[in-house]
């Protein structure tokens, strides 16, 4: 009996029993689907943090405070460990182009009536160079902003919707910033992003305005102290030449060795990789759990084949009898789970697709997540929708090929 034959069978076979069938596929229906729609949407979400991490730029160094330890106890606030005097040691070192102090905080926005709690900045003009902002309207922190301290903001588009419910027309308002006027200077093109990487819900002010008026003017060492020393490499390929260079320049003016650090510097790189691996890991976690529901359905078929072969056990001992081989009968079950199990599977698809580009329209935290729909998941769920087919039917259909004649034909 060739293929064609057992699979125009097993076609027949699974429609004479409509409803059993449909309920067995709507088991691996289901499996398949949630493959696709979990992979789907935890690559889509993976593509968008590395989106917003490489916006930033790659060739970006950041040197952080860290708390010295000794024994295990810190022994400096980590808070107070860098500050404008470092970051001028810095920025003559090879391989820097840029090198922007920042300060933060958090300040709370009102203009009529209108308000908003958001990331406060406080930064130097190179800063925006340096992250790739783009203004919508007006101009971003000067020179002559920092030296004169002056009262002045750079709003996140983000922000601006909020408090004037678009871009146009901000630039030259007051807005009272912690209770205090502040005039807006200048709005920023949204570079999107959700949760902790929304970069268009933060606001900016000149570094010694942020020092002297909003988030306090602390000193460490003689100087003032800021949050965050941002480094601009020359290129992505001097990224650890400039990491090298900036711990060794740390930690001579630190007078600390490896191990007791009061700093801490890492790279964009190291952000994108951590969050690579953090979404990897979550892209296979998610897919794991949808593998579990095609598993279920693949108990479901061997459920119905079992009670197919018991159905029709008068059936396999007559064909025996009339001269049908052991390896005709196992062939028969399963391709008949094959069928009932690629069925499902090209249902799964289409139903899997729909289903991730539904969650994709939805906008969670303000931002939608855009599903990746890749080649390789969709094969990965039809190849193992197929594997469950003829992983649950290879027992039935051994069951069926080791039926006696005589007693097959006796069974009632």
């Amino acid at each position: 009996m060739n293929i064609l034959q057992n699979l125009l069978e097993a076609i027949e076979s699974l429609n004479a029993n409509k409803l059993r069938s449909m309920l067995t596929i709507l088991g691996i229906v289901i499996g398949v689907a949630a493959v696709i729609a979990m992979l789907s949407i935890g690559r889509g979400a993976q593509a968008s943090i590395t989106a917003q991490i490489s916006s930033i730029g790659t060739n970006l160094v950041y040197v952080s405070p860290g708390a010295q330890r000794q024994g295990g106890v810190s022994t400096n606030n980590s808070f107070a460990t860098l500050t404008t005097d470092d970051a001028a040691a810095l920025a003559s070192l090879p391989g820097v182009i840029n090198v922007a102090p920042e300060v933060d905080g958090r300040a709370q926005l009102t203009y009529q009536g209108q308000n908003t709690n958001t990331r406060l900045v406080g930064v130097t003009p190179n800063y925006q160079s340096m992250r790739s902002l783009t203004m919508a309207d007006g101009t971003f922190v000067t020179d002559a902003n920092q030296v004169a301290r002056s009262s002045v903001v750079v709003l996140g588009s983000s922000v601006a919707n909020t408090l004037f419910g678009g871009l146009g027309g901000v630039v030259g308002q007051t807005v009272r910033m912690n209770g205090q006027p502040y005039r807006v200077i200048g709005v920023l093109n949204s570079k999107g992003g959700t949760g902790f990487l929304n970069q268009d819900n933060q606001v900016f002010v000149p570094l010694k305005t942020a020092q002297t008026r909003l988030v306090g003017n602390e000193r460490f060492r003689g100087a003032n102290v800021v949050n965050t020393i941002n480094i601009q490499a020359a290129d992505s390929k001097s990224v650890t030449n400039v990491v090298s260079e900036v711990t060794g320049v740390m930690r001579t003016r630190h007078r600390t060795s490896p191990g007791t650090d009061d700093f801490s510097v890492s790279s964009q790189q190291d952000a994108l990789s951590a969050a690579t691996s953090v979404t990897d890991t979550l892209t296979i976690f998610l897919g794991g759990i949808a593998g579990i529901s095609l598993a279920v359905g693949g108990i479901g078929i061997m459920n119905i084949m079992l009670t197919s072969v018991t159905e029709r056990t008068r059936e396999i001992g007559l064909r025996k009898a009339i001269g049908a081989q052991r390896r005709d009968i196992l062939v028969q079950f399963l391709i008949e789970s094959m069928v009932l199990s690629l069925l499902g599977g090209l249902i799964g698809i289409a139903l899997g697709w729909s289903i991730a580009h539904f969650m994709g329209s939805v906008s969670l935290g303000g931002t939608a997540i855009k599903p990746v729909v890749g080649l390789d998941s969709v094969l990965l769920a039809v190849l193992f929708s197929m594997a469950v087919g003829l992983f649950f039917g290879i027992y039935p259909a051994s069951r069926a090929a080791s039926l006696q004649p005589v007693e097959a034909l006796r069974y009632e």
